[in-house]
């Protein structure tokens, strides 16, 4: 009997899952992949429930013989295992970024004389209702909330790109690549930065703008996606304040906060010692950390120490010894920066702190020294990269352009070939 093989990643079986078991009976015998974890998080959505309770729900499904782990998003793995004689799939996969999937599928198979099998893909209203259901469960705070950790233990770096409105959001939640090596990729989760926040409402980077609005920001956010955020919190004013940003944070879904070790009146961090900038010392800061993590109510939630001493020109031995007195007083992560362009302070860091500490993730932000690849700092031990103002600073000239162009002009033609179709951008929202 010929081999029939299809893959899924899907928590809840629908109308259109089972049309693919029927249309796959049809040839042979049929064997469903369960797309892994650390596969799925590289082009899909953040499976609900883990790979081995996927497996299970598979082999309940009438008409499947049996179901494989598949590791490889490219389906090498399985393909060099089966050798099917089929693979049957949706064909919402013949456009977009998935079509790279299909496209190496189709060499693989045509080797050996193998076939594909599109299928219509089932669109109703009770499949639409289902996968809006899964997008919701993602969302909801218990759930996003704990992915953080979750990715920190399935991928080797985790990418966050910053996000300051909901339409940002959107756009960090839905851009997926075909990398170079034809597999797809994606962010990972969104960094809610103080300095993007503020700059979105005409405002300066000192903490001006007060948690409540930068609070609504992250609702705005979380309304229309499902990544993992990470709040920047500045210093995270005074310890009394802390610990209840610290709840609020929790309630709303956030998986983590970043403070970095400054007090009085903050100023952003690249300009260095231009500015007065005043570090806090460790006791008090420790005191913080400390006081931050005995507010929290679940195991979920992350503080990250954000360390300012090589902004400061503070030396190397000073960073060291802040980082493990943070992780002492309870941080769950350290985060260290630089304005230099040259990434190699950064890198003397990170494997001076990995020479004592194994565990803790370490977070960076190459603003300024942004020449390093996601590869080469997780040689370094690096666990998450911020991409911290780039959507921001993109907009900026884009925007600034345009505006000039329209006053020169007397008339928006001139502008037209270079802005987006409204259409894309309404595409790019979800309706329900």
């Amino acid at each position: 009997m010929k081999t029939v093989y299809t893959c899924f990643s899907t928590d809840v079986i629908h109308e259109g899952h089972l049309n693919i078991i029927n249309e796959a009976q049809k040839y042979g015998r049929v064997v469903v992949g369960c797309l892994s974890d650390k596969a799925s998080i590289r082009y899909n959505r953040f499976p609900t429930i883990p790979e081995n309770e996927r497996i299970e729900l598979y082999k309940t499904i009438e008409g499947v013989d049996s179901v494989i782990l598949q590791n490889d998003m490219l389906y090498d793995d399985v393909i060099e295992y089966l050798h099917p004689d089929y693979v049957i799939h949706g064909d919402n996969w013949k456009v977009g970024a998935e079509a790279a999937i299909r496209s190496h599928v189709e060499k693989l198979v045509s080797i050996y004389g193998g076939e594909i099998i599109d299928v219509p893909y089932t669109y109703n209203d009770d499949v639409k209702k289902i996968d809006l259901q899964l997008k919701e469960k993602l969302s909801m705070p218990e759930y996003r909330r704990k992915r953080l950790r979750q990715l920190l233990q399935m991928t080797p770096i985790v990418k966050a790109m910053e996000a300051h409105s909901g339409l940002t959001g959107l756009i960090v939640e839905k851009t997926v690549i075909e990398g170079d090596n034809g597999k797809l990729d994606q962010f990972d989760a969104m960094w809610v930065s103080s300095l993007c926040d503020s700059t979105a409402k005409g405002k300066p980077d000192i903490e001006l703008v007060d948690m409540t609005s930068r609070f609504r920001t992250i609702e705005d956010i979380t309304e229309v996606t499902t990544k993992p955020i990470i709040f920047d919190g500045d210093t995270g004013g005074l310890t009394e304040h802390f610990v209840y940003t610290v709840r609020t944070l929790e309630r709303l879904g956030v998986s983590a906060v970043i403070i970095e070790d400054k007090t009085g009146l903050k100023k952003n961090s690249l300009f260095g010692t231009e500015v007065s900038q005043t570090q806090d010392s460790i006791e008090n800061f420790s005191a913080k950390i400390s006081a931050g993590k005995k507010a929290q109510l679940t195991d979920d939630f992350m503080i990250i120490a954000r360390i300012e001493s090589l902004i400061l020109e503070q030396g190397m031995d000073d960073a060291l010894e802040r980082a493990h007195a943070f992780v002492k007083a309870g941080a769950d992560g350290i985060m260290i920066h630089s304005r230099k362009s040259d990434p190699a302070e950064i890198l003397e860091f990170c494997d001076k702190f990995r020479a004592d500490n194994k565990e803790t993730p370490i977070v960076v932000v190459p603003s300024s020294f942004n020449t390093i690849t996601e590869e080469e700092l997780a040689e370094h031990g690096v666990n998450i990269v911020i991409y911290a103002n780039q959507l921001t600073r993109s907009a900026f000239p884009a925007m600034q352009q345009t505006a000039m162009d329209i006053l020169k002009y007397h008339r928006a033609k001139e502008v037209d070939d270079r802005l987006l179709p409204i259409k894309q951008i309404i595409t790019l929202i979800d309706e329900i």
